[in-house]
């Protein structure tokens, strides 16, 4: 008898729980994905029930039998997909002033490009449509933040960049935002901007430069060798003005993908130029044209060095002429700085006197030799 009567109490229960369960709809987040091309479009897809929108079933209500509108939306979940489409066409003004996205704080024009919702089926399943918005955009922006007012509900939010030329994506983390809250700042700089002509003239000069010094010791080396060679102006200029031409040439070559050497044969090959220029200090004491088609040779090796160094950097594509020139500069300028650092240090003060060559340039030229081979040998054996 009891089994009976819990049996009854069971059946009971279940039978209500069930009833409730397909007269009420879970009221479920919108889905909002924010993509950004880096040919300079963004396109919104907006996941979410056509019909909750439209009666004004929100995050209030844990199921819409809860609505005072439950009613209305169980009419429209009866609707075909083209029943629903002409219904909702009236709300599109409305949703897309309600909703803002803004690139650095500018409203953005949000247009619907496109509806897509799915067939009636059974009308007790959520209906989840997709509502796309697109347009152009400036890849200035470094950042964007996004609205979704609380009257539509709640709604979760992520970003990607898409680069489809080089296969590459970036995906932000989901915000989950409530009580009609904007999203925390999502960055752009990952893949999308592209920073001003000043800022990427600047970034690739310093870098340019920070290869010199402090970072190239073996670029160091070699235009010390220069400097140590020259007591005056004129063989220093004709020098430095054959490495300039060369290592540009090579490097701007090699950035478009014209030559290519593996670095275990360049590497090499730059340490023995400064051992040669070492010695060659030594035993010569005149500028000979042997010595500028050397250095023009060597300025070649020293162009390869440092395209390796600028490929794993990077060249923005819609400003690679920029970039690299900017490099340039900033290596020739950390070239200046270290002769002209060489010439207040010694050059200045010694370069007339009977034992420069003797105590500074020999002795300075041998220790450039010596670490040339020490280096050729090393990397010979490192690989």
């Amino acid at each position: 008898m009891n089994s009976l009567i819990s049996f009854t109490l069971f059946s009971i229960v279940l039978f209500f729980t069930a009833s409730f369960s397909v007269q009420a709809d879970v009221v479920k987040p919108a889905l909002v994905e924010i993509s950004l091309n880096t040919e300079g479009t963004y396109s919104v897809e907006l996941r979410a029930s056509i019909e909750a929108l439209l009666t004004g079933i929100n995050g209030r209500y844990k199921n819409t039998r809860q609505s005072p509108n439950a009613k209305a939306y169980d009419e429209l979940r009866k609707l075909s997909a083209a029943e629903l489409r002409l219904a909702f066409t009236p709300f599109e003004t409305e949703l897309t002033h309600a909703l803002k996205l803004r690139f650095d704080g500018v409203v953005a024009n949000l247009q619907i490009t496109q509806v897509s919702i799915p067939a009636t089926g059974y009308t007790k399943v959520p209906r989840i449509s997709v509502i796309e918005m697109s347009g152009n955009i400036s890849r200035q922006h470094k950042q964007l933040t996004w609205y979704y007012p609380e009257a539509f509900g709640d709604n979760a939010v992520r970003v990607r960049q898409v680069n489809e030329v080089d296969e590459k994506w970036h995906w932000s983390t989901w915000q989950w935002l409530r009580n009609d809250a904007v999203s925390e700042p999502f960055s752009l700089t990952e893949l999308f901007t592209v920073p001003p002509w000043y800022e990427t003239a600047s970034m690739y000069l310093v870098a340019g430069f920070e290869h010199i010094l402090p970072k190239g010791l073996d670029h160091i080396l070699f235009v010390l060798g220069l400097f140590l060679f020259s007591l005056t102006l004129r063989p220093l200029l004709w020098q430095v003005t054959m490495f300039t031409v060369a290592h540009t040439l090579t490097l701007g070559l090699a950035m478009n993908g014209w030559i290519s050497l593996p670095a275990q044969v360049v590497e090499p090959l730059i340490a023995v130029s400064i051992a040669y220029i070492g010695f060659e200090n030594v035993f010569r004491a005149t500028l000979q044209r042997s010595r500028l088609l050397l250095v023009f040779v060597f300025g070649l090796l020293h162009g390869l060095g440092f395209a390796s160094v600028l490929q794993e950097f990077g060249l923005p594509k819609e400003a690679f002429a920029l970039a690299l020139i900017s490099f340039n500069v900033g290596v020739e300028l950390g070239q200046l700085a270290i002769v002209t650092l060489a010439f207040l240090a010694v050059g200045f003060w010694f370069r007339h006197k009977p034992w420069y060559r003797g105590r500074i340039v020999i002795p300075a030229s041998l220790l450039i030799a010596i670490t040339g081979l020490v280096w050729a040998w090393q990397r010979l054996s490192f690989g």
